[in-house]
């Protein structure tokens, strides 16, 4: 690109932004006129909904000519642009009339191809670009022609230059039946056939020349506006959109839409609106793909800066191991998931059984991924539209609006392919899980500290839930159900070693459903856990450490033996199953358990760990 003058002055006027205009322009003499200075302000496109509205001008380049009454270009004037001000200086000019043009550049215009010419009068091409262009411009061309007059020692021009494109913008919209098929788009192109633009443009604001007719394939995955030069000939655009979409199922559909345009102007947005007819117009099941859970902007359950009051709430916060993913339909009508776990799951089909619409279960929603402690919300299909559904024996039914009442008794299901939903699904004895502050206050330094406990807070509830996740998982693992048998005879109750306690009678209060209130144990009185009845508390290295650590974990399993209902002369507290078999077992079978590493979590950096 060859960049006169101007250019290298505008570079200078960057890297030296405290030079003033003196340092850079010659002072003039006595008898001859000042410099004339120019305020450049932006036009936006005509079309845009802010549409004009101006704005100051920084650009990347900028090019100027300044022409006598003849037309013929004045080599002896010097011009600055301060991208600061916004503002073009230029002096060195006889009394007289001129006009002057200015080019100003936003963006990369070498990849356009851009060429500045040097003419000899304002009618004679000044810039040009291939003639076998066939991509959207990277940057922006803002154009002004200005006339103004030096008479003696006085200038006659106005104060501010308001410029506008010399280019056109395209703007495509697509409008969607099912809002679904939107975020399932795994390709999307607009393709112009054969669309010729003029190439060439001259310092007094004329087009010339004509591209050669190169079709322009767009990616509208990465934007759905695109900038061209204008359209020669005024001929119309035309072209067509293809997408591939993709469905909860697994499969790909293509469509392909014609769609035509009146031409490009200079300075206008030229709409395209494409109606996205699509076979799956009418599938009412919810398709949450990445893009769209994303766009939900979903909370999360249990973090850092969750509120005492919500997650110590029975109403709020409790789940049951076996039921770590909660499902249910909201009074408005709403899908609400919430998911207690520290893993994320992947691939899941939710299926709902509505007896007073359908006899059997049916897809209602596939989710790409549910994030670990996921707190999701939105809106089901049956409670707005009718639509259609495939049920559980494979066929297809509609469904209308059941009503609130009717989606209140809906039961759900869940098919997942994830191996760790496959554990999940091993829980079959579940403990109902809650979290207590037991008189402790987290929103203080030292969790004010009341008796033996000191206020939880998120990062200990969080492994809380793992810790019983993987807790209720293992009482069913045959190897945990073998090793109590292959220690039978060191299994003693209340009544000490005496007392003798079958590996079937320990396997069957594990197995028991409870209700735990967690809570964090203060250790300041030199307790490390507590437990008994419904309560249940760990200091906090029990729980930052359960997963390493047989001492942490031998406390835990001594406060269960304590929920269990053993006291300290059993073998379940201070003996082998707490000390001994269960520590140890919990430990070296932690690669087999739902939640089998401390990094999902990362509890022990946490900065919301008490001091």
């Amino acid at each position: 690109m060859k960049l006169k003058y101007l250019t290298a002055i505008f570079t200078a006027a960057l890297a030296v932004s405290a030079c003033s205009k003196d340092e850079d322009m010659t002072i003039p003499q006595a008898g001859k006129p000042a410099g004339v200075e120019f305020s450049l302000v932006q036009e936006d496109f005509y079309g845009d909904t802010r549409s004009g509205a101006e704005e100051a001008c920084t650009y990347d380049a900028v090019e100027f000519i300044v022409a006598d009454s003849d037309g013929d270009r004045v080599s002896s004037v010097k011009g600055m642009y301060e991208p600061s001000s916004s503002s073009f200086f230029i002096e060195g000019l006889t009394p007289g009339e001129y006009r002057i043009a200015i080019l100003g550049i936003k963006g990369d215009y070498g990849s356009d191809g851009l060429t500045v010419h040097s003419p000899d009068n304002i009618s004679e091409r000044w810039i040009s670009f291939p003639d076998d262009i066939g991509k959207p411009l990277e940057a922006e061309y803002f154009y002004s022609l200005t006339p103004f007059t030096v008479s003696g020692t006085s200038v006659q021009a106005p104060e501010r230059i308001t410029q506008k494109r010399i280019i056109g913008k395209i703007e495509f919209g697509y409008s969607y039946r099912n809002d679904y098929i939107r975020t399932a788009v795994l390709s999307s192109t607009a393709t112009l056939e054969s669309p010729r633009f003029h190439t060439s443009f001259s310092a007094d604001g004329l087009f010339s020349g004509e591209s050669s007719g190169r079709s322009v394939t767009l990616d509208m995955t990465r934007g759905e506006s695109y900038l061209f030069l204008p359209s020669a000939g005024r001929t119309a655009v035309k072209g067509q959109a293809e997408m591939l979409t993709r469905d909860y199922r697994g499969g790909n559909i293509s469509r392909t839409y014609a769609f035509s345009l009146k031409e490009i102007l200079p300075n206008h947005i030229g709409t395209v609106h494409i109606d996205a007819i699509h076979p799956d117009d009418e599938t009412g099941t919810m398709f949450i793909t990445e893009q769209r859970y994303a766009e939900g902007n979903h909370g999360l359950i249990l973090q850092d800066d969750e509120s005492a009051s919500v997650y110590t709430d029975k109403t709020e916060r409790n789940f049951n191991t076996a039921s770590p993913l909660q499902l249910s339909f909201t009074p408005e009508g709403n899908l609400h998931a919430r998911f207690y776990s520290p893993l994320e799951l992947s691939g899941v089909l939710v299926r709902a059984l509505v007896p007073s619409v359908c006899d059997e279960y049916f897809d209602l929603a596939y989710f790409d991924r549910i994030p670990a402690f996921a707190d999701f919300t939105g809106t089901a299909a049956p409670a707005i539209r009718s639509g259609l559904y495939r049920t559980e024996s494979g066929r297809i039914v509609r469904i209308t609006e059941p009503g609130q009442d009717a989606l209140a008794g809906a039961e759900f299901k869940v098919i997942s392919d994830d191996p760790y939903w496959g554990k999940l699904q091993k829980i079959i004895h579940g403990w109902n899980i809650r979290f207590d502050l037991y008189g402790g206050d987290p929103t203080k330094p030292d969790g004010g500290p009341s008796g033996n406990w000191m206020g939880i807070r998120p990062v200990h509830c969080r492994e809380a839930v793992a810790l019983f996740l993987n807790f209720t998982y293992m009482i069913d693992m045959p190897e945990h159900e073998r090793i109590l048998k292959e220690n039978e005879d060191r299994l003693y109750g209340n009544g000490g070693t005496e007392d003798k306690v079958t590996a079937e009678t320990v396997l069957k209060q594990m197995r028991q459903e409870r209700t735990i209130n967690v809570g964090l144990v203060y250790t300041g009185n030199n307790v490390m856990g507590l437990g008994g009845g419904s309560t249940f508390g760990a200091w906090q290295g029990g729980w930052t450490d359960h997963y390493t650590s047989t001492y942490a974990c031998e406390v835990m399993f001594h406060e269960l033996g304590h929920v269990m209902g053993y006291n300290h002369s059993s073998s379940f507290t201070y003996g082998p199953w707490a000390q001994e078999l269960m520590n140890n077992f919990y430990i070296s079978h932690l690669a087999e358990m739902p939640v089998d590493s401390p990094d999902y979590l990362n509890s022990s950096r946490n900065p919301n760990l008490y001091k």
